[in-house]
């Protein structure tokens, strides 16, 4: 597992800190991670953000158990629902009133032998990395056929006319809003969460439809991290040097943060 964050050009011009977090948890299980996107407009947002990952990392451990334990794709999708229902709950207390001021998104994912579940509420990303078949399906044998397939997850709506219009965990829509999946698959390698900064780095336009992974991107970062000598000091000073390259600051003010998990 490797997480970072990496603050934007219009933070670093107004000399405010990146208010973008995240945390990961591993157990005998499995995994939970999580990142949160603070908004700008809001003063505390960066505290903000900070604390629902926290409360993420609580709600969201007990969900943490092998398919067959809950064999049920409904009841998974309930359960990690009532995890973020806590999660809601707990952060409205602790922001002591109005939770504007503390704004921020939240995408968590749960990973656990034989599936995947994703929640989200705002515009965070994740994708997952599965074994291909011979024949193409994911959740191959891992036989000599078998290949490398990234894979965008559906992301959470606003349900409003403005595309720029973000929902947040405070807001009084949220559970309206919430996007919560269950993915089925013995297939899965790996996962990534990233806040929506990076956007332009790991999704490309398709030519109809909606856009795709950027596999060259991702096979890079996935591949960097399964190897034998994988240093961690060495990862980050990398990723810190592209997030602040020109290549991605032509495109993006905004903070930047990165989680990903492969399985080894």
């Amino acid at each position: 597992m490797h997480g970072t964050s990496a603050t934007g050009y219009r933070h670093l011009r107004e000399r405010t800190p990146c208010q973008d977090a995240y945390a990961y948890e591993e157990t005998a299980s499995g995994l939970v991670l999580a990142v949160a996107d603070g908004a700008g407009s809001a003063p505390d947002s960066r505290e903000g953000a900070r604390q629902v990952v926290r409360l993420a990392m609580e709600a969201f451990l007990p969900t943490v158990t092998a398919w067959e334990r809950l064999p049920d794709a409904r009841a998974r999708k309930e359960q990690l629902t009532e995890a973020f229902r806590d999660v809601r709950a707990e952060f409205l207390r602790w922001c002591q009133g109005p939770p504007g001021r503390y704004a921020t998104t939240l995408t968590v994912v749960v990973l656990a032998r034989g599936w995947l579940g994703q929640l989200s509420i705002g515009d965070g990303l994740v994708l997952v990395r599965a074994e291909t078949g011979a024949g193409g399906n994911a959740g191959g044998s891992g036989g000599a056929g078998a290949a490398t397939s990234y894979h965008l997850l559906p992301r959470a709506h606003t349900g409003s006319e403005y595309a720029n219009e973000t929902v947040f965990v405070g807001s009084p829509t949220a559970l309206a809003h919430l996007r919560v999946d269950c993915v089925r698959d013995e297939g899965i390698e790996g996962v990534l969460l990233s806040t929506d900064g990076l956007t332009h780095a790991l999704l490309r336009r398709a030519p109809t439809g909606p856009p795709l992974p950027h596999d060259a991107f991702l096979g890079h970062l996935f591949d960097r991290l399964a190897r034998p000598d994988y240093d961690p000091a060495e990862e980050e000073r990398r990723l810190k040097d592209f997030l602040g390259s020109d290549q991605i600051t032509r495109v993006t003010g905004d903070d930047k943060t990165l989680l990903w998990a492969i399985r080894t």
